[in-house]
């Protein structure tokens, strides 16, 4: 959904701004659909047309 590398995504889910994971599972965090969408709408706008 974001378009980055699992660098860059591990750095915005972790940041104070990302919303907090649903679910923290054996096979790592789960985030609803709605809430990353929020996030991109507020914080990267230009992904938003992106969706898949």
């Amino acid at each position: 959904m974001l378009g980055v590398s699992r660098t860059r995504a591990y750095q915005i889910t972790n940041s104070k701004t990302f919303p907090d994971p649903a679910a923290v599972l054996s096979v790592g965090r789960i985030w609803l659909t709605e809430d990353v969408e929020r996030w991109i709408k507020d914080h990267r706008p230009d992904l938003q047309d992106q969706k898949a």
